[in-house]
C-alpha cells in the first residue's frame, strides 16, 4: 500500500518540526514547546546533523511536485534559501561563526531573554537550561577548535571582542553577571528552587569566563589580522543576506550616488534647524534641544512603547490592514554586553508571545535624543518589522510554517523596514524638521554602509569626487574615518557598527539594497496600474507573500 506523497507545504513544515528537535535554541525562538529545557548542540556533530536534515530536504522538496502556486512559490523560497545553508556548511561557516552581534554566542544569551520567569515551573526549565550552557559552550570551543584547524577562523578583531562580551555576560567587567542578574527576580522560590537556580547562573556564568580564555589564549593566535574577508566569501554573505547575485561594483557606485543625494538633502533641513550649520552643528543643537531629550532608560522604554502604540493605533484600517493580534507589540531595554541599536524578535505562531522591539544601549548611558530615534520605533514596529514578520506569522492559510517562522532574507526585511521609515514620512509623520533629519541620518548612514562594508572588505578603490581619501583604498580605519566625519551617528554607536560590518560581511548593504528594490517594485506597479494603483492594497499583497530573497521578490512583486 503506497502512501500519498507529501506536498511542498507539508514538507516544509516537517522540516521546521524536525529543525526544532535539532536547534531548541531556535525552537524557543520561534515560539516551538517541547524543547524548553534543552539547548543547541554547537559542537560539530550538532552542526553535522542539521546539514544533513538539510540537505535532505532540499532534494525532496527540490523533487516534490508544486500542487498549486502557492506550492511553487514555497518551493523556490526553501531552496534559495536552504540550498544557501548547504553552501555555507560545506565552506566551513558554520562551524567557525564567530562575530560581535549574531553568532552562538551571542544567540545562547539571549535565549534567556525570551523564557517566562512568571511561575516556578517556569523557573526550574530556566534553572534546568542554565545548568546545560557549559556544555553548549563547550561543544562550540570543539566547532570554533575544528574550524582553526582547517584554517578558518573569524578576524582576531572579532576574536577580541566577543571574548569581551564574554566577560561582560560572566561578570567579569566589574559588575555582577548576566546570569545572576536573570535570577535576580527569583525571591519567593522555595530553596531548593533558588539553590539550583544560583547553581546554574554560576556554572552559565563560569562558562562564559571559560570560552573568554579560549578565546584570546587558543583561538586568537590562530585569527588573521586582516579583516576584509575577500571576494568569495563576501559574494556568498552578500547571497545570503539579499537573495540576490548582486554586481557588486555597481551596487558601490550606486552606493555613492544614494549618499550624496541624501547628505544634500539632509545640509538643506540643517540649514533649517540653524541656519548656516553644519550637518555637525545642527545636530548638536537638537541635542540641546529639551524637547527631544530622555533621561534615563526607563524614560526611553516608556517613550518607545508610547510612539510604537500611537502607530499601531494611528495606522490600523487607514493604511494598513492590521488585525488584533499584531496590535501587541512590547518595548524592552536588552540586557547590556551586546552590540548597541535597536532590534526584534517576532511573536510565537499562536501570539501567546508578542512580537518585541528590543533597545541595546551602553548600561551607564542616562541621555538619550527623540530625534535620532524616532524613526527607528517605526523601523522596529508599526509599519517596519513588526507588521512585516507578524503579519506572515498570522497567516497560516497560505504560508507553511518555515515561510512564517524560519525564512528570513535580510535584503527583504531590512529592505521593507527602511522602505517604511521613507513610507512614514510620505504619510505625513515627520513634519518635525528635527525627526526628519534623524530620519535622514538613519539612512545616509545605511547608504554608507554600502559603501563602507563593500570597500573594505573588497578593498576597493576610494573614486574621485568623493572628497575623501580620493585613489585610496578602503581599510578599516578609513571606514571609521569616513563614518564618524561624513555621518552624524553617535560615535559609539559608529564604533560599534564598523566592527559588526567586519564580522558579517555582506549584511550591512542589504537595508538600502533592500529599500531600493521595493521602491522600483512599487513605481512598476503604479506604472502598471496608473490611476486604479492601491497603495495600501499594493502592501498588503506583498506582506501577505511571506520573507523571501530579493530575486524572488522581485519576480513576484511584478505580478503585482
Amino acid at each position: 500500500m503506497s502512501s500519498t506523497p507529501r506536498g511542498v507545504h507539508q514538507l516544509s513544515d516537517d522540516y521546521v518540526a524536525d529543525y526544532a528537535a535539532l536547534d531548541p535554541n531556535a525552537a524557543t525562538h520561534l515560539g516551538i514547546t517541547g524543547y524548553d529545557e534543552d539547548l543547541t548542540d554547537f559542537s560539530p556533530e550538532g552542526h553535522e546533523s542539521r546539514a544533513e536534515l538539510t540537505a535532505r530536504a532540499v532534494r525532496d522538496i527540490g523533487a516534490a511536485e508544486p500542487a498549486d502556486e502557492s506550492e511553487r512559490v514555497a518551493q523556490a523560497v526553501f531552496l534559495e534559501r536552504n540550498g544557501l545553508s548547504v553552501e555555507f556548511h560545506d565552506a566551513g561557516l558554520d562551524l567557525s561563526s564567530l562575530n560581535v552581534i549574531a553568532s552562538p554566542v551571542q544567540d545562547l544569551r539571549q535565549l534567556f531573554d525570551l523564557m517566562p520567569t512568571e511561575t516556578p515551573e517556569q523557573w526550574a526549565t530556566v534553572a534546568t537550561r542554565l545548568a546545560k550552557v557549559p556544555a553548549a559552550l563547550a561543544g562550540l570551543r570543539a566547532s570554533l577548535a575544528k574550524a582553526a584547524d582547517r584554517g578558518v577562523v573569524s578576524a582576531l578583531r572579532q576574536v577580541t571582542r566577543v571574548a569581551e562580551q564574554c566577560d561582560t555576560w560572566a561578570g567579569l567587567s566589574g559588575g555582577t553577571s548576566f546570569f545572576a542578574n536573570l535570577i535576580s527576580g527569583s525571591d519567593g522560590l522555595d530553596n531548593t528552587l533558588r539553590t539550583r537556580l544560583e547553581a546554574g547562573a554560576n556554572a552559565a556564568a563560569q562558562g562564559y569566563a571559560d570560552l573568554a580564555v579560549f578565546l584570546r589564549d587558543e583561538l586568537a593566535p590562530k585569527a588573521p589580522a586582516k579583516d576584509a574577508v575577500g571576494v568569495d566569501v563576501y559574494r556568498l554573505n552578500s547571497r545570503y543576506f539579499t537573495g540576490a547575485r548582486l554586481d557588486l561594483q555597481e551596487a558601490y557606485e550606486w552606493g555613492w550616488a544614494e549618499f550624496a543625494r541624501i547628505e544634500a538633502e539632509m545640509k538643506e533641513v540643517a540649514n533649517r534647524i540653524k541656519p548656516g550649520a553644519t550637518l555637525a552643528e545642527a545636530a548638536a543643537a537638537l541635542d540641546a534641544d529639551p524637547r527631544y531629550r530622555l533621561n534615563g532608560q526607563d524614560e526611553l522604554r516608556d517613550w518607545m512603547q508610547r510612539l510604537s502604540d500611537k502607530a499601531l493605533a494611528d495606522m490600523r484600517g487607514v493604511h494598513f490592514d492590521i488585525p488584533d493580534p499584531l496590535m501587541a507589540l512590547d518595548c524592552r531595554i536588552a540586557p547590556p554586553g551586546g552590540g548597541v541599536g535597536a532590534y526584534y524578535i517576532g511573536p510565537t505562531d499562536d501570539f501567546s508571545r508578542p512580537g518585541a522591539m528590543w533597545w541595546s544601549v551602553p548600561a551607564d548611558r542616562e541621555e538619550f535624543s527623540t530625534w535620532r530615534e524616532t524613526t527607528t520605533v517605526y523601523h522596529e514596529g508599526v509599519p517596519g518589522h513588526h507588521l512585516q514578520i507578524a503579519t506572515a506569522v498570522h497567516r497560516a492559510d497560505q504560508l507553511n510554517r518555515f515561510q512564517r517562522l524560519m525564512c528570513w532574507v535580510s535584503g527583504h526585511g531590512e529592505g521593507w523596514a527602511l522602505y517604511a521609515e521613507r513610507l512614514v514620512r510620505e504619510l505625513g509623520y515627520l513634519d518635525d524638521d528635527g525627526d526628519l533629519l534623524g530620519m535622514l541620518d538613519g539612512h545616509l548612514f545605511r547608504a554608507a554602509r554600502v559603501i563602507v562594508d563593500l570597500g573594505m572588505h573588497l578593498e576597493l578603490e576610494i573614486p574621485a569626487g568623493t572628497g575623501f581619501h580620493e585613489g585610496e583604498r578602503w581599510t578599516p580605519d578609513l571606514g571609521l574615518e569616513f563614518m564618524l566625519t561624513r555621518t552624524i551617528t553617535d560615535p559609539a554607536h559608529v564604533r560599534d557598527e564598523i566592527d559588526r560590518y567586519l564580522g558579517w560581511p555582506g549584511q550591512a548593504p542589504s537595508y538600502k539594497l533592500g529599500e531600493r528594490l521595493w521602491l522600483a517594485a512599487r513605481d512598476e506597479a503604479r506604472t502598471r496600474h496608473g490611476d486604479a494603483f492601491d497603495l495600501k492594497a499594493f502592501h498588503k499583497q506583498a506582506l501577505d507573500m511571506g520573507s523571501m530573497g530579493l530575486d524572488t521578490l522581485r519576480e513576484r512583486l511584478a505580478q503585482i
